[in-house]
């Protein structure tokens, strides 16, 4: 990777349990990311307690404050959500609400930032409606959604804590999305694409 800077991805998501299938693969594409010669960071679990985002409140909780600040220095960002009834959980929903907050900046909402986005979930159809819902809300938050997205059915797929998955296949395709996240964000810096409203 050859920029003037280094290029920043934020993994967010995962859920309430500490070392979940989802925030594995989590760490797996932000690893991919890293290969790439990214910087990461992430924002899992028990850091998305958020208050229920209100457009209408200008008060914001250091921890959402910090979860704002992360996008906003981000060059790109990972999602990762169960699928829960078909869709993203609310811990997840509710901390890309706060991408509202970004509005107003240069850069509004996830303009000029690559999105990878994984779906984990117990079958088949939870984990692919679920990446599809998510793909719908980076398009609306104005997000540049990587080729590669990913549907992990929980019920075929391990994580272990080490970074390992019991498909190969699966953890490379993770790893791929990470890498294309980072690869759209040096693209970007390189080319240095002006904001637009």
């Amino acid at each position: 990777m050859t920029a003037t800077r280094a290029i920043k991805v934020l993994g967010l998501g995962g859920s309430l349990r500490d070392g979940s299938q989802s925030e594995r693969a989590l760490r797996t594409a932000l690893a991919g990311a890293e290969e790439a010669g990214a910087t990461t960071t992430a924002v899992t679990g028990q850091q998305l307690v958020l208050p229920f985002y209100d457009a209408g409140v200008e008060e914001r909780t250091a921890e959402a404050v910090r979860l704002v600040e992360a996008i906003r220095e981000a060059d790109g960002v990972i999602i990762v959500s169960p699928g829960y009834h078909g869709t993203v959980t609310g811990l997840v929903k509710n901390a890309l609400d706060y991408v509202e907050d970004l509005r107003e900046d240069t850069r509004p909402y996830l303009h000029g930032r690559a999105v990878g986005l994984i779906a984990v979930a117990h079958g088949w159809q939870a984990a692919v409606t679920t990446l599809d819902q998510m793909r719908t809300v980076a398009h609306a938050l104005r997000g540049w959604p990587t080729p590669m997205g990913g549907a992990v059915n929980s019920a075929e797929v391990k994580f272990d804590s080490s970074g390992g998955a019991s498909d190969e296949k699966v953890a490379n395709n993770l790893r791929l999305i990470g890498r294309q996240v980072a690869e759209f964000g040096l693209a970007q810096a390189s080319a240095e694409f002006p904001a637009s409203r």
